[in-house]
């Protein structure tokens, strides 16, 4: 079977696609997706499919990137294909969110995948992961360690906010790949930044490790780590099967609590008991796989312990386990906010929020006196805008019903409450935490999540504005976690 019929057979199989398909194709210009795209591409008449090729310059690399996306750009339109190419300054992101590069890329890459989708009307989108970057994941994973759901490694298919991200290369090789554009005559670009073993732990596990496990242990390991993903995607499936009817039928929902029986958990199984306290944890907002082995099993001993009728653990995060009797309950420890509402004036240096003990700092700088690479564990917690874009005179409040931002990198705006969630703001901090608007009632800063697109530092600034929360009691690290 030649590589096109496989792919097909692949997508047949599985479903990944269905006739007559709106499908975005990720394209980065790499061997992977030009692959990809060329295979769907091929398929497309026989499918009736409707490509849209979507690139994203990230602007890490200065001319090479800008080639890759000319690049992309050119062959779209030799294949007649409409493209959707964006550069977005990711190292700038970096800056305003203080997070790292992969998960900052990976964020804005997929909020413009996801953009494009929308905008052409499409439900599916195309990603050339293939078979070696499952293996070296898991490799990372368990190096790190992980659970029976990291060991599944990258899903076939996942649905992300009503948007399906369909990987059909994902049982296929890199070097069957490489074969494939060199048999088709297909060009690409080679990513310079994958090529330093030093620039990333992926690149190091790739380069260094998985080669050295090959020649000393097993030559056939990123097949042996592909049939355990294999097996444990469909054990995992399986038991996310079994307990989510259990959740569904025995615990009692409300909008802070969960509550179940103590005796009728004490007789599931203990890895029926593990993953209904992870999926409740995720119902309270709180991302379950932050919660370390040992945390999750001192939860799980409180409540089949014997001989204890009522306890009350902090979980963490202000996550409450309290037992009394037969009742179990994770709730949130919730005190209702006080609203508050300040003008802040940036020469007065600094600001207390009587109502939650918060003091948010202000400064202001002369451009070429203040580092922008500045910056220390509370990154997310400080943030610099260009003072002559801000319309004056600044606000400090509590959140408000119907609240929304316009965000870095996303076209449109967003609800703050819904930013709260995809951030892991605990719902009881949620009413402390201040908005900072501008003169026009805009928001231009949520510490602790995000600043928005509004008076962004550039090289023609001339002012910077300079702020910092300190907030009493609470660590953003807690409930917040960067993800892949």
């Amino acid at each position: 079977m030649d590589f096109v019929s496989g792919v097909e057979k692949e997508i047949r199989t599985e479903r990944l696609f269905e006739q007559g398909d709106s499908i975005v194709v990720a394209v980065s210009g790499g061997p992977d997706s030009v692959a990809l795209l060329h295979v769907l591409f091929t398929l497309s008449k026989s499918w009736n499919w409707r490509l849209i090729v979507a690139h994203m310059d990230h602007r890490f690399r200065g001319e090479e990137s800008e080639r890759e996306a000319a690049f992309v750009a050119a062959w779209a339109a030799e294949l007649g294909l409409p493209c959707e190419v964006t550069r977005i300054d990711v190292p700038q992101y970096i800056r305003e969110t203080g997070k790292n590069a992969q998960s900052a890329a990976r964020e804005l890459r997929y909020r413009f995948l996801h953009d494009t989708a929308a905008k052409f009307g499409a439900k599916r989108i195309a990603l050339a992961h293939h078979a070696d970057d499952q293996a070296e994941t898991l490799l990372m994973r368990f190096l790190r360690g992980t659970g029976p759901a990291g060991l599944a490694g990258i899903p076939r298919r996942r649905f992300e906010n009503e948007m399906e991200l369909v990987r059909p290369l994902l049982r296929i090789y890199k070097s069957e790949i490489v074969a494939y554009c060199r048999d088709r005559h297909l060009n690409y670009c080679v990513d310079s930044s994958n090529l330093d073993s030093s620039k990333y732990v992926r690149n190091e596990i790739r380069l260094e490790l998985m080669p050295a496990l090959q020649d000393r242990y097993n030559e056939q390991l990123p097949q042996a780590l592909n049939r355990l993903s294999e097996m444990m995607a469909a054990e995992h499936d399986y038991m996310e099967s079994q307990i989510k009817p259990l959740f569904e039928r025995h615990v009692v929902k409300e909008s802070d609590c969960a509550r179940w029986s103590r005796k009728w958990f004490s007789g599931l199984h203990v890895a029926l008991q593990r993953r209904l306290i992870k999926l409740i944890l995720n119902y309270l907002a709180l991302e379950a796989d932050s919660i370390d082995f040992l945390k999750l099993e001192q939860v799980r001993e409180a409540i089949v312990k014997d001989g204890v009728s009522n306890l009350t653990l902090n979980i963490g995060a202000n996550v409450i386990l309290t037992t009394e009797y037969d009742s179990v309950r994770l709730h949130n420890y919730v005190v209702p906010p006080i609203p508050f509402l300040y003008t802040l004036e940036p020469q007065a240096g600094s600001l207390r929020i009587n109502e939650t003990g918060a003091r948010l700092e202000c400064a202001l700088f002369d451009r070429d006196a203040f580092d922008l690479s500045a910056g220390d564990r509370d990154r997310a917690f400080a943030a610099w805008f260009d003072a002559g874009q801000l319309q004056l005179p600044l606000q400090v409040r509590s959140r408000r019903d119907g609240d929304r931002m316009s965000v870095f990198g996303l076209n449109g705006s967003k609800k703050v409450k819904d930013m709260f969630i995809d951030a892991k703001i605990p719902p009881s901090l949620r009413g402390s935490m201040p908005v900072i608007t501008d003169g026009q009632g805009r928001i231009v800063w949520l510490p602790g999540v995000r600043r928005s697109s509004l008076a962004p530092v550039t090289d023609e600034t001339r002012l910077i504005l300079y702020m910092k929360l300190y907030m009493r009691d609470y660590d953003p690290f807690a409930c917040q976690e960067s993800y892949k």
